[in-house]
């Protein structure tokens, strides 16, 4: 697996303003950064807006979704809006699909849509994923390329959705998953990829970067601080630049993980390891 390239990504949700936000997007640029991905929450700027600002600002630099909640929106509202995302980009935009987070019942009540079962969500990440692919007569098709798909999952059957239909596989795991829990998360995915498994992008998130675990992220995790300083979780990274560089290639060499995004808190301290391993 060690051919399968680094990416990485920044995780930003909020600016000042219009002109902070597109100095954060040329700064992830600047630092070699692949992607900049935004969350989907009615209390941060809406997805679209955000990113097609983002891409405005910079010349490589991708914009996504991480991700958008299938729940509060018509399946074809979605593709529809992929398309135009793409076309507004120049194919720089990739679609990061979700069947809801937590707290999403109260954004879904906000909007005043139903947010639906776990069954009912996953039957819309389906119907999503069949919008996007095979557009219906007379929707704006944008440049007519399928943006690149990513489908964030956590339980098997989501998790199996995404290895058959999805370019990338984001692990939406809990914040003190080891590597030895991702290895099974990541088993389940190459059952159900099948033959497609080597031609899938697996990706999982850093939230701390160095020893230090600031209070405010462990609150929005929801795990103490001095839990995750001990733990040897995934979502945090620590030592030398050469160190967490040499973690994240054993990571990848051993299960398949080269897309990894970190919190935009984190940006600067990160850059050196994005130095080392990206495209490589």
């Amino acid at each position: 697996m060690a051919d399968r390239r680094f990416r990485f990504g920044v995780m930003a949700a909020w600016g000042r303003d219009g002109a902070d936000w597109a100095a954060q997007a040329r700064r992830a640029e600047e630092l070699g950064y692949a992607t900049l991905l935004t969350p989907d929450t009615s209390g941060t700027a809406m997805p679209a807006a955000a990113l097609a600002a983002a891409a405005g600002a910079t010349r490589t630099l991708r914009v996504g979704t991480f991700v958008l909640s299938a729940a509060t929106r018509p399946a074809h509202m979605i593709a529809w809006e992929a398309a135009s995302m793409a076309f507004a980009t120049g194919d720089r935009f990739e679609l990061g699909i979700g069947a809801g987070r937590p707290g999403g019942e109260d954004d879904a009540a906000l909007f005043g849509v139903p947010y639906g079962s776990p069954a009912e969500r996953f039957a819309q990440v389906e119907r999503v994923l069949d919008a996007v692919e095979r557009p219906p007569g007379g929707l704006f098709a944008g440049t007519g390329r399928r943006p690149r798909v990513l489908v964030a999952a956590s339980r098997p059957r989501m998790l199996g959705l995404a290895a058959r239909r999805a370019d990338t596989v984001a692990f939406g795991v809990p914040p003190l998953t080891d590597d030895a829990r991702l290895a099974e998360y990541v088993a389940v995915v190459r059952a159900a990829a099948g033959e497609r498994f080597d031609d899938l992008e697996l990706c999982t998130q850093v939230h701390v970067v160095g020893d230090e675990v600031p209070g405010w992220l462990s609150a929005r995790m929801g795990v103490d601080p001095a839990a995750m300083a001990r733990s040897d979780a995934i979502a945090k990274l620590s030592g030398t630049p050469r160190e967490m560089a040499g973690t994240l290639a054993r990571r990848r060499d051993e299960l398949g993980v080269s897309y990894v995004s970190v919190a935009s808190a984190f940006i600067e301290e990160f850059a050196p390891v994005v130095e080392l391993l990206a495209g490589r």
